[in-house]
């Protein structure tokens, strides 16, 4: 993700924002949980030839990638569906080399996100959700991101848009970019009343170049982050940290779910943050997740 990104952030202010009052409205009304939140961990992408030998075993084939990416992290954020629908093969294929219990994440296509009308006139999002729910269990929620041009005055459009969406059979959350949501608190409202209408998500985005859409408005019991760390810099630690002790306090007012994907530059350290992430919440929250280890090199004996 290269949205926001900065060549040095030392001089960030990276310090969390309060909850918003219609946030602390939505969690007063929730039950406490009988039993542990379902909490879904991961990266951004399986085809990294750098965790081999790492978060993947020495000599793992590309073809193998993903069943070894599932053995480490339960969810992925899948972003080669931004890029094309997949075929039902495809999806046979990623279903067959996942648990039961793992979660794909599908981001909507381009195709429909960045259209003028959000693909309305067209049956692309009819295709996209007909093949994606053959993932069964292991669809997770969906996300779209809206591009930055997506402002407040289309927001009869994204209804219209919701209204022919199977929220029901495709979990859907929503990123939005343009700055007048941020700037201007009671377009957000209106934004956040629409989601919430439609039992739709929001998706939060922590990253050092653009702080404000990190806007922490809840419109379901469902939370879904994409955090963009930097080379694991230490306010990459002092944010997680922060993360978690607020996902605590929502948990325990009865938040039902987390999607919580790690970025990083090139995604090369990703696992790794993920890693220190689930440890931590492990112990902060109490839950049994559980931690990805890396493999060790075998090194021949001279002797």
């Amino acid at each position: 993700m290269k949205f926001g990104k900065l060549d040095n952030v030392d001089s960030v202010n990276f310090e969390m924002p309060e909850d918003p009052q219609d946030t602390i409205d939505l969690l007063d009304k929730l039950s406490p949980l009988q039993g542990p939140p379902k909490v879904y961990i991961g990266c951004t992408g399986w085809s990294m030839k750098e965790w081999v030998g790492g978060y993947y075993p020495p000599g793992t084939k590309s073809q193998n990638y993903l069943d070894e990416y599932a053995k480490q992290f339960n969810t992925i954020e899948l972003n080669t569906t931004h890029y094309r629908i997949p075929d039902e093969q495809t999806i046979a294929r990623w279903v067959d080399k996942t648990p039961a219990h793992f979660r794909f994440s599908p981001k909507l296509p381009q195709i429909i996100s960045h259209s003028n009308d959000l693909a309305i006139s067209n049956t692309y999002t009819q295709s996209f959700c007909q093949v994606i729910v053959g993932l069964g269990e292991r669809l997770g929620t969906s996300f779209m991101q809206l591009p930055p041009h997506f402002g407040p005055d289309k927001l009869d459009l994204l209804e219209l848009f919701l209204k022919k969406f199977p929220v029901d059979k495709v979990p859907l959350a929503i990123e939005v970019r343009h700055p007048t949501f941020f700037e201007q608190p009671e377009e957000m409202a209106k934004l956040n009343a629409l989601l919430a209408h439609f039992s739709v998500g929001t998706v939060f985005s922590d990253v050092a170049g653009c702080r404000e859409v990190l806007h922490l408005h809840l419109t379901t019991p469902m939370a879904m982050i994409r955090f963009v760390g930097n080379d694991l810099h230490p306010s990459d630690y002092e944010r997680v940290d922060a993360w978690i002790e607020r996902l605590k306090q929502w948990i325990d007012k009865g938040l039902e779910s987390i999607y919580f994907f790690h970025h990083q530059p090139e995604n090369i350290l990703a696992p790794d943050m993920a890693e220190y992430f689930i440890r931590k919440m492990n112990e902060v929250c109490e839950l049994s997740l559980t931690v990805p280890t890396k493999h060790q090199n075998q090194q021949l004996s001279l002797f």
